[in-house]
């Protein structure tokens, strides 16, 4: 299965990542309309800038998630190989975030959680790989 992987590298910790997956998840038609709000990513920059490392942290769309056996609500599941979450089961109740090993999860807008779903609902190509312009992240088979 074809998954999100980052070159911590060739990342320059510019957050167009974010901005473009906030984009195409926003139900927008133009990307200038995000100036001036806060936006919402299902992926998200993070190192030490100091220290000159940066790389965007995404679902790993783990084997066995450990988010989908501790969802009470039965929000997250599995489909094709993708970690999805069903916005109208999801309760806002912050347990996936709390186990996730890699960070992946966060609350979006509404409180409702949010994660990065490799853009099967908007085109099949994430877009933080295709807005990245260093190449630092790569949609590829394991």
């Amino acid at each position: 299965m074809k998954r999100v992987y980052v070159n911590e590298e060739w990342c320059l910790g510019c957050h167009l990542c974010e901005y473009n997956c906030a984009f195409a998840n926003s139900g927008l038609s133009d990307i200038a309309g995000l100036r001036g709000r806060r936006i919402f990513p299902r992926i998200h920059v993070e190192g030490d800038e100091k220290e000159g490392i940066t790389f965007a942290v995404s679902c790993r769309h783990c084997t066995d998630p450990l988010c989908v056996k501790s969802c009470i609500a039965g929000a997250i599941s599995k489909r094709d190989g993708v970690t999805v979450i069903n916005r109208e089961k999801c309760v806002g109740c912050l347990t996936c975030v709390l186990v996730c090993p890699y960070g992946a999860l966060s609350p979006g807008e509404d409180g409702i959680m949010q994660k990065c779903e490799l853009c099967t609902e908007n085109g099949g190509t994430p877009a933080c790989v295709s807005g990245c312009p260093n190449r630092a992240i790569v949609y590829a088979e394991e």
